[in-house]
């Protein structure tokens, strides 16, 4: 079996449309890479589940489907993604088409410039420089990121972009918990991992709608911040042990 060494996790839940193109945009952007993509259809009822078999039987490359019954959300989908990937990278995309699978190659670059060091560079997070939504949607996301900013300080101007490069194994440490794909950098922070921040291009939505509101988003948001910052809170594994010598 060939060496992954990274692999590409695309939660989608009705993305009928958008998943061929963003597909094909991971195969041209990885031709180079030795990887795997890794899509989770987060119990669609519309095409998704079709298109991806279709895809499947006209032998796309390393293509692998995950499927739920039931949607069980973006951080479910992203966790048994996780669990079922070979690589050693998780670079992680939203199934909707708006983040740029080209971004990814300059993404690797620089975790390459840390492999084989003592304190490497553990998680490389998009930074959409130029958003691509809706002005409500923009502001209520200033706003959850100043906030978010302000209690964890997680130094993340963008948590809420899809596009990450992970280790595998330092994503796998994390709590996992409903909805935690949106705390990722200060989760990582807190368990000692270094990160860096990548500007990423970002687009218009093609197909189908958003799966949040703006309104769900914040009062999920607050309730799940309150918890991350007890758990953060609580958490002593951001200094290494250090072996002791006879």
């Amino acid at each position: 079996m060939e060496d992954v060494y990274v692999s590409v996790l695309i939660p989608a839940r009705n993305e009928a449309g958008n998943l061929t193109p963003l597909l094909e945009e991971v195969r041209r952007a990885l031709a180079g890479e030795a990887h795997e993509i890794i899509v989770v259809d987060d119990g669609s009822d519309d095409g998704t589940a079709a298109e991806l078999r279709a895809l499947k039987s006209a032998g796309f490359p390393r293509l692998r489907i995950l499927g739920h019954a039931r949607s069980l959300g973006q951080s479910t989908a992203l966790h048994r993604a996780a669990l079922a990937a070979r690589g050693h990278w998780l670079a992680t995309l939203d199934g909707d088409g708006q983040n740029d699978p080209a971004d990814i190659p300059g993404m690797l670059a620089r975790v390459r410039g840390s492999e084989g060091q003592a304190e490497g560079i553990k998680l490389v997070a998009g930074h959409r420089i130029e958003r691509r939504d809706s002005l409500g949607k923009r502001w209520a996301s200033r706003i959850a990121n100043g906030l978010r900013r302000r209690v964890l300080r997680d130094a993340t101007p963008d948590t809420g972009c899809g596009l990450k490069v992970i280790e595998r194994e330092a994503f796998l440490r994390l709590p996992y918990f409903d909805h935690m794909h949106r705390f990722i950098p200060a989760l990582i922070r807190r368990h000692g991992g270094r990160m860096l921040i990548h500007p990423v291009n970002h687009r218009p939505r093609k197909a189908g709608v958003s799966k949040y509101g703006n309104l769900e988003r914040a009062l999920v948001g607050i309730f799940d911040l309150c918890g991350v910052c007890w758990l953060i809170r609580r958490t002593r594994l951001d200094v290494p042990a250090l072996e002791i010598e006879d």
